[in-house]
């Protein structure tokens, strides 16, 4: 599907990942909707791209049914539905002080990464597939967000593993539950990139995680992860896969 033209909804647009999606689709042609929980940050993305600011929780279903609304009244109905929305967590099992890890940490992980992600899909995907097809009978696409971490969880990361984990393995059974309707799915699983959350981080951390990458040897590029998540929708090949988009790094347990 080319992407000049279309309309596209972008979650967690308003930084990091998600921004640089924005900001791709955007050049590429597309009319695009940013939508994040923060408010501030979806409108200067949009104000940026010329796209729509949308605020909503993705967890909540009349939030994110009011943000489709939205960015259907403005551009049409998306075909291009990017999942970039997401949190993470590192808690032990057992922590210093010997008790158990707060069950409310790992649910809210879940509930956001794997839950908002779905209920996003779903609710998307009833409207694409009410469009009339283009080439090859195709009705939209949608690429969700997941890490390496769903495949070399570290210690600590039970909760962020198992939601990014959930992502993966939903993938080709969605593919194959839309592929009826001419909608396709697919994943990214990005390794260690430079975000707004990594540049908290000390340059010398930095510089150290971005040496354990085996090539090239520095932290991925936002732009990457969008120049990725733009071919995936010009390529109408591509289906129910995960890819990993990490330098051929391999996670250690620490």
């Amino acid at each position: 599907m080319q992407i000049q033209g279309h309309s596209a909804i972008v979650t967690g647009g308003g930084s990091g990942l998600g921004a640089a999606v924005a900001h791709e689709l955007a050049r590429l042609g597309a009319k695009v909707a940013v939508l994040d929980v923060n408010a501030a940050n979806a409108a200067a993305v949009a104000e940026a791209i010329g796209g729509l600011a949308l605020t909503g929780d993705i967890t909540d279903t009349d939030s994110v049914n009011a943000a489709l609304d939205a960015a259907e009244a403005a551009h049409g109905t998306p075909r291009i539905v990017m999942n970039i929305a997401g949190i993470g967590t590192a808690k032990r099992v057992i922590g210093r002080d010997g008790s158990p890890a707060p069950m409310d940490d790992f649910e809210r992980v879940i509930r956001v990464n794997l839950l908002g992600t779905y209920n996003v899909l779903r609710l998307a995907a009833a409207r694409i597939a009410k469009l009339d097809p283009l080439e090859d009978n195709e009705r939209g696409v949608m690429v969700m967000t997941a890490s390496v971490a769903a495949f070399d969880g570290q210690v600590g990361q039970q909760a962020y593993s198992a939601s990014k984990g959930g992502i993966v393995g939903m993938t080709l059974p969605l593919a194959r539950d839309l592929a009826q309707f001419g909608i396709r799915v697919m994943t990214i699983a990005p390794g260690l990139f430079s975000t707004p959350l990594m540049k908290q981080l000390p340059e010398e951390v930095q510089a150290s995680l971005g040496n354990s990458i085996p090539f090239p040897k520095r932290l991925g590029k936002p732009e990457e992860f969008a120049a990725l998540a733009a071919h995936i929708v010009t390529n109408t090949h591509l289906n129910g896969e995960t890819i990993r988009l990490d330098g051929a790094l391999r996670m250690a347990p620490r």
